[in-house]
């Protein structure tokens, strides 16, 4: 199964956009309701079709890493009104898409396989999404606002209820601004006794909620915040060092490990590389060595792309600076960006010989 999967899949990925584009118009042919779930614009929900089927076919057969994420998806799903005869729908359309591009690889046994692979995805996602008792969203107020530059600015949210999320977790936000245009953000401090939620919320050029975040945003705003996701953590107790790498936003889950780890006087060595293009990328950069300063455990290592007149820093990539320094053996790797960062960070630790089973990353924290 996972074998016809992925070589079938790699046959339609270089046509995702109209794959995806055929998926959404069968499914709203078949379950007209569905389409009241979506913006008007579905523009990124098209990519991000495309990033969350690219994910499942990655990990389809790395089953303990693979479900919780399934149920992670179903219990985030419940604010969107998800009912079970809607998983059925999107069933028929996703065959009905990937048949269409697969053309000649499409046979009798590759729509048993994906059939196969679609029920193992739905079934885990709908019982969790039956089994979760808690609320389908929390609402939040803005209560402060700063924008730290043109692009970029700290929002601070109080919840109505304490948001259960662990440090490094991501989180879906609806805002005021772009109504149905749920995006992922990622707090960037660890729970707090007040539930007062911190983002950091950078204006990328077709984000369509971040910049009405960014330019628009008031105090005031009501959001709403969707059950949270994703894998980042570090295990205290793996006896494993931790490397962190994140580029601009990207430090935000990292931030709010970090926050949690200085709780304890004692930790895992964690070294942290955070890197931008310009030095303004690395906003974040003395809170961090601050927090460095008082907790001994703790290594920050500036990276930059272009920008030469700052002093101690590392030169290039990411990628580049982080495969400098070997294959990190024995060392937990959490990556955290752009999905541009995320896929050229993780390739080249790959190449350099760093164990995938050690690599941490989520699929979609991006707008």
């Amino acid at each position: 199964m996972v074998r016809l999967v992925r070589d079938s899949f790699a046959v339609v990925e270089p046509q995702a956009d109209r794959v995806a584009a055929h998926f959404y118009a069968t499914l709203f042919a078949i379950a007209p309701a569905t389409r009241e779930m979506f913006p008007v614009n579905m523009q990124v929900q098209r990519s991000r079709l495309l990033r969350a089927l690219v994910h499942f076919v990655q990990m389809v057969d790395r089953p303990d890493e693979l479900l919780p994420f399934l149920r992670q998806l179903g219990r985030d799903h419940r604010k969107f009104g998800v009912i079970a005869n809607h998983y059925e729908a999107v069933g028929m359309a996703l065959l009905s898409a990937v048949k269409q591009y697969a053309k000649a690889a499409w046979t009798d046994e590759v729509e048993r396989a994906w059939a196969e692979a679609y029920t193992i995805m739905a079934r885990a996602m709908l019982e969790a999404a039956t089994a979760d008792e808690g609320p389908a969203w929390w609402n939040g107020t803005v209560v402060e606002r700063h924008r730290l530059t043109r692009d970029l600015a700290v929002v601070r949210v109080q919840p109505d209820y304490a948001v259960p999320y662990q440090p490094g977790q991501y989180v879906s936000v609806e805002v005021p601004q772009r109504p149905r245009m749920w995006r992922y953000f990622t707090p960037a401090t660890a729970p707090r006794e007040d539930g007062l939620l911190e983002f950091h919320i950078r204006a990328v050029e077709t984000g369509w909620v971040s910049r009405a975040i960014v330019t628009h945003g008031e105090i005031g705003d009501v959001w709403r915040i969707g059950p949270p996701m994703g894998r980042l953590a570090v295990n205290r107790e793996s006896g494993n060092d931790v490397l962190m790498i994140a580029g601009g936003t990207g430090i935000a889950p990292m931030r709010a490990i970090i926050d949690h780890l200085s709780q304890w006087g004692e930790n895992p060595r964690v070294q942290v590389f955070y890197g931008g293009r310009v030095r303004a990328d690395l906003y974040d950069l003395e809170n961090l060595q601050a927090t460095a300063a008082h907790n001994p455990w703790l290594k920050v290592v500036p990276v930059l792309e272009s920008d030469s007149t700052m002093a101690a820093v590392e030169k290039g990539t990411l990628a580049d600076v982080v495969t400098r320094y070997g294959a990190w053996q024995d060392h937990d790797v959490l990556v955290s960006g752009s999905p541009g960062m995320v896929r050229s960070t993780v390739s080249r630790m790959l190449v350099a010989g760093t164990s995938l089973d050690h690599i941490i990353y989520d699929p979609f924290t991006m707008d």
